[in-house]
């Protein structure tokens, strides 16, 4: 599953109280294409720190409307700098954050699959012209920087027009990857953090789409300003050396 977040209550013993109270974890939101890499940071965090924190994966764009919504997040990774952006204008977090991650995309093709993948997207040009694509998957570029991304790189190949009818569009990049991968799908541009997780081995092929190709995937946390002091230590941990070397074995850039 593409989709996932790491429950967990956290015991907590009362001084003057006949039992324990179990409460629940501090709860943090983050973009989709971090399901992989940001669960098995959340549990190093764990092993390291003795605390849990929960996470909750969504599109950046539906997780910053339920925030402005007043959902208790204490925390948001963004997959893009401008949802974060947005919150800090609003007054809702504690500073302007930190860029913590920088995302690529792919071209993917399931296995079975007519089209040929290749970074200039030449090979889906041609299956195009030939009238082989039926549907073709993208996160909605409404709610999730990675499909607008996608739709960036479709346009600069000269490709948007011709596909546009036949996008199927994730409410996440996590759905879209899961769109590619169905069969219903000649295949998709989505996150390359998805792609090299062992859930997608054997799945099909795919090819880097240059970076210049689309606006950069600068990926963007805040801490909200209900941030209890086991999120701001989360907060520190994504920025040092354990976290940061999950990411990049996730295909992830960090900042210098």
């Amino acid at each position: 599953m593409f989709r996932r977040s790491i429950l967990a209550l956290l015991a907590v013993c009362v001084v003057g109280l006949p039992k324990a109270v179990a409460q629940r974890a501090p709860t943090i939101a983050a973009a989709a294409n971090l399901n992989f890499a940001l669960t098995e940071i959340a549990r190093q965090f764990e092993r390291d720190n003795g605390a849990h924190v929960d996470v909750v994966f969504s599109a950046s764009g539906t997780l910053t409307r339920q925030i402005r919504d007043g959902a208790p997040f204490q925390m948001f990774l963004a997959a893009d700098e401008e949802f974060p952006n947005q919150l800090t204008a609003a007054g809702l977090t504690r500073d302007a954050g930190v860029v913590y991650a920088i995302g690529r995309l792919v071209l993917f093709a399931p296995a079975g699959s007519p089209l040929t993948v290749d970074e200039r997207l030449d090979g889906l040009s041609r299956l195009l012209k030939a009238g082989g694509v039926t549907r073709f998957a993208i996160a909605n570029p409404d709610v999730a920087p990675y499909g607008r991304a996608a739709e960036a790189a479709l346009r600069t190949r000269g490709l948007w027009d011709a596909i546009r009818s036949r996008l199927v569009l994730g409410d996440s990049i996590a759905q879209a990857a899961q769109f590619a991968t169905t069969g219903n799908a000649v295949g998709g541009l989505i996150a390359y953090s998805l792609v090299k997780e062992p859930a997608f081995a054997d799945k099909g092929k795919y090819a880097l789409v240059p970076q210049a190709d689309h606006p950069p995937l600068r990926q963007r946390m805040v801490l909200l300003k209900r941030a209890a002091p086991v999120v701001e230590q989360f907060y520190t941990y994504m920025q040092g050396a354990a976290a940061r070397a999950v990411l990049v074995k996730n295909g992830y850039g960090v900042p210098e």
